[in-house]
């Protein structure tokens, strides 16, 4: 990655997590630009279907506050994951006004290009550190997610 000038191994610890975070967005979106060229699904919608995946059965109000987008933003996301046979969507059971969404076979192997996509941004994020640190950065930001 290469960082701004603010950025110096003298001053790590005063630098704010939020503008980390902000760098790392920044340098994964960047390799998704240069690795990521699909006509069914756009960067933006990238992380919808790799979260529908890892999520039991969400519902579509559940995804709407997940990612703090509107109902019909989703709807329309969700309608055209739908059309590529990515996901189906079903009435709950206990709640016929809620949608549940469940990714088919097809979205599994969709998602499974995105997940080599994303395993492969962190092996390169990540080569100067050992597996012992690259642990030890998963467990504080699990730790700093959790709350």
């Amino acid at each position: 990655m290469t960082l701004p000038s603010q950025f110096q191994k003298d001053n790590a610890e005063n630098i704010f997590i939020y503008h980390y975070v902000e760098e790392m967005v920044s340098n994964f979106g960047k390799y998704l630009n240069e690795t990521f060229n699909d006509e069914n699904i756009t960067r933006t919608e990238f992380p919808f279907l790799v979260r529908i995946r890892f999520n039991d059965k969400p519902t579509q109000k559940d995804l709407v506050e997940l990612f703090k987008v509107s109902e019909g933003y989703t709807a329309k996301l969700l309608r055209k994951f739908e059309d590529c046979g990515y996901i189906t969507r079903r009435e709950d059971p206990s709640n016929r006004r809620k949608k549940i969404v469940e990714i088919t076979e097809k979205g599994i192997e969709k998602t499974d290009e995105l997940i080599e996509i994303i395993h492969s941004w962190e092996i390169e994020a990540t080569s100067n550190f050992s597996e012992d640190e690259i642990r030890l950065l998963k467990r504080l930001l699990f730790k700093l997610v959790e709350e």
